[in-house]
């Protein structure tokens, strides 16, 4: 196998690497996606609820709702914050694969021209 076969070769594994990468982000990012949702929905359930409890392990204790409403906002923050870091990560992991399928791309042409 030439040295240029097996450069192609590992830049096509790099490609696959990225691929499963940006799974990952994704799926992260959907999972963020859905606490975001049912934190906005517990918030809005508060804004009109008379009493607030929250779960502690596996009991349900009452909670002062302004309370409560801060710590729900804190997480949201902190939701909406790594979501912009996975965010972040798959805009360079897709510019990143990009630029290899081009380089495999044109590997692949040089390849046939030559071959």
């Amino acid at each position: 196998m030439t040295k240029d076969k097996k450069a192609t070769e590992e830049k096509i594994r790099q490609l696959q690497l990225a691929e499963q990468g940006m799974q990952v982000l994704l799926s992260q990012k959907q999972s963020l996606q859905i606490q975001l949702m049912e934190i906005d929905s517990a918030l809005k359930e508060l804004e009109t609820a008379g009493e607030a409890y929250k779960i502690v392990g596996n009991i349900m204790v009452a909670s002062e709702k302004s309370k409560l409403q801060g710590e729900l906002k804190e997480k949201k923050e902190t939701v909406e914050l790594r979501i912009k870091t996975l965010e972040t990560q798959e805009s360079k992991t897709r510019e990143k694969a990009e630029v290899i399928q081009k380089e495999v791309l044109e590997e692949m042409k040089n390849d046939d021209k030559n071959g």
